[in-house]
């Protein structure tokens, strides 16, 4: 516990809110700043960074809790940076405490866990899914 990560990605026209959905036309009038959708996916995916390191082969982990704020708006062509922070784990789940900052001030701080699972076994479970009957 405690081992700290950083984590940055430039901000790309992409990753705006209009754009988050192109059929959902009541964003396309939104400000074209950093969506928070992508903001939580970034930040997931430098936790796994921190994390991927020390799994088996055939191990990984998933995203199973989210708490964070969006407080500052960032717009493409800034950088946001995440620092992340293991704060505490048992045998298949790990917390961490995250920032995120842009170049000029914080946008997010919050928590976020991730379960360690074994690939094979959950490919199962999604197969089982695509196996089965969708409800009527």
């Amino acid at each position: 516990m405690g081992d700290t990560a950083s984590f940055a990605r430039v901000v790309t026209e992409r990753d705006v809110v209009p754009d988050l959905f192109p059929d959902a036309d009541v964003l396309h009038g939104m400000p074209r700043v950093f969506a928070t959708a992508y903001m939580v996916g970034l930040m997931e995916w430098a936790c796994v960074e921190q994390i991927a390191p020390f799994f088996e082969q055939g191990e990984g982990s998933l995203g199973v809790h989210v708490d964070m704020s969006h407080v500052a708006p960032t717009p493409p062509g800034l950088t946001v940076t995440i620092e992340s922070t293991v704060d505490a784990m048992d045998d298949r789940t790990i917390w961490f405490n995250v920032v995120l900052r842009d170049d000029h001030e914080v946008i997010s701080t919050g928590r976020h866990q991730r379960a360690i699972v074994q690939w094979d076994r959950f490919q199962r479970r999604v197969d089982t899914k695509h196996l089965a009957e969708v409800p009527a």
